[in-house]
């Protein structure tokens, strides 16, 4: 049997050592400290070491949080760690250079650059489905940039959240980074203070939070907000690849994955085929019995367990369904057509719910997404190329994978992040450099041939010839 998701009771630190904490990191770039790529790529190396030293440790922990099995821990959060740090210690030199542009004739001679430079000290709240990960990959980005940062964990994954406060302490540079524990009264203390930079990953609900809150100190914000993401399934697919990645995409981590698919568009003719073909591959993955499955996850808690299975209430059901509270159980779920107006059609699931709702011809799949707030993720599988390229420049999302689940996040190349109501700014590679970076103007000037075109007393003949010039 799959073990009980447990947690021990949590002590956080009082409020009064947050403003002290945030004053040691402030101090510690006003030194100058983070900015050499030395001390940068030995940060990042030291993450890797944490990660890979301390890999039995974290696996406890998120099976304790999540129920998550240690290969799913793995390939979800660990090893994504390590792949974005190797990532940065190889790219960073080349991503702190000057950025040279032209110079034009009315400024020469000179030369042009934007110079990458730390914004400061950054606030990183994470989430509690990944909850290393999410805490982790964007202090990836904040240190390969040369900022500091205080990192603040959910609360929701308390063992996990305890396990990164005591690696940030023990691998980390003490004076560069720090970890305040809890919950709601922490986090708003947090807000009160003024940060160089705030990411937030979780719902819109504390994101409008967020944004009101830096908004009081004028604060740069990314945020990872979710949201329903669709998934587009053609019937000129490959059937069995289809369901196969559907299911792996929808049922990691029992669902609760912000870019996991939240709902299927198909072909009414379609439907039946593939309906039995993730239920195959559900039996296939996680046997006839997932409650037994030493591969499939469960709920955070009581509460979102509770919120999920209200989501079944008076729905078609057709497979699934069946929930264990006690062990924060929910079986993977199919569900046809559920109403509109529905909270399951309503309301991001995150949860092992998968609604089914059919169309009369796959083109009206393009309407319905656009008919609704623009998603994280959007999924599209499809051998048509023009029907492909069709939903390609017809939606909007965040980011698309065609014919996978969300692989687009295992390449550190690609930006990571939402558009419109899933969130703003992105992260990853070079994407995240930029992002926790200030790209300041530079303009060198020589003090030859300096022409007295511009400056008074101003004639008609220096005007005729300014106009030719610029």
């Amino acid at each position: 049997m799959q073990a009980n998701t447990q947690s021990e009771p949590v002590n956080f630190p009082a409020i009064a050592d947050i403003a002290p904490k945030i004053a040691l990191l402030k101090n510690t770039f006003a030194s100058g400290k983070t900015k050499p790529l030395a001390w940068r790529v030995e940060q990042l190396k030291q993450i890797k070491k944490m990660v890979l030293e301390q890999q039995d440790n974290i696996f406890a922990a998120m099976q304790q949080d999540l129920g998550r099995c240690n290969m799913e821990s793995w390939t979800a959060e660990l090893g994504g760690v390590i792949t974005e740090a190797d990532h940065a210690i190889k790219h960073l030199k080349k991503w702190a250079k000057p950025r040279k542009v032209s110079t034009p004739i009315v400024a020469q001679p000179g030369k042009s650059y934007m110079l990458p430079e730390p914004l400061g000290t950054i606030l990183i709240i994470g989430a509690w489905n990944y909850p290393l990960l999410l805490v982790l990959s964007p202090l990836i980005a904040a240190i390969s940039a040369g900022n500091n940062a205080l990192i603040k964990p959910s609360e929701l994954s308390p063992n996990v959240s305890k396990l990164v406060a005591e690696m940030v302490a023990q691998y980390l540079d003490n004076e560069a980074f720090a970890v305040v524990e809890g919950a709601v009264e922490e986090t708003t203390e947090l807000l009160k203070h003024q940060f160089d930079h705030i990411i937030y990953t979780g719902g819109d609900v504390v994101g409008k939070i967020v944004m009101r809150a830096a908004a009081e100190f004028l604060t740069p914000v990314t945020l990872e907000l979710g949201g329903k993401s669709p998934c587009i399934v053609d019937s000129s697919t490959d059937l069995d690849v289809t369901a196969s990645r559907i299911a792996w995409s929808k049922w990691m981590n029992a669902g609760q994955t912000c870019v996991a698919p939240d709902y299927i568009l198909v072909e009414e003719a379609f439907a039946p085929k593939l309906i039995e073909a993730i239920k195959n591959k559900i039996t296939e993955f996680y046997s006839d019995d997932a409650a037994k499955s030493q591969d499939y996850g469960r709920i955070v808690n009581e509460r979102h367990l509770a919120r999920i299975v209200s989501y079944l209430e008076d729905q078609n059901v057709v497979h699934g369904g069946k929930h264990d509270a006690a062990n924060k159980f929910i079986e993977p779920t199919l569900v046809l057509n559920p109403a509109i107006d529905s909270p399951l059609m309503q309301q991001e699931i995150f949860g092992p719910i998968l609604p089914i709702v059919t169309v009369k011809n796959i083109e009206q799949s393009i309407p319905f997404v656009n008919e609704r707030a623009k998603p994280l993720a959007l999924y599209v599988f499809t051998k048509n190329s023009d029907f492909e390229q069709q939903v390609l420049n017809s939606t909007s999302a965040g980011m698309v994978c065609v014919n996978d689940g969300f692989m687009f996040a295992a390449n550190p190349n690609l930006p990571f992040g939402g558009v419109g109501n899933s969130g703003t700014g992105a992260y990853h590679g070079k994407i995240g450099f930029d992002n926790f970076s200030h790209l300041k103007t530079v303009m060198k000037r020589s003090f030859m041939f300096d022409v007295p075109l511009r400056y008074p007393p101003f004639t008609d003949k220096k005007f005729k010839l300014l106009k030719k010039m610029i």
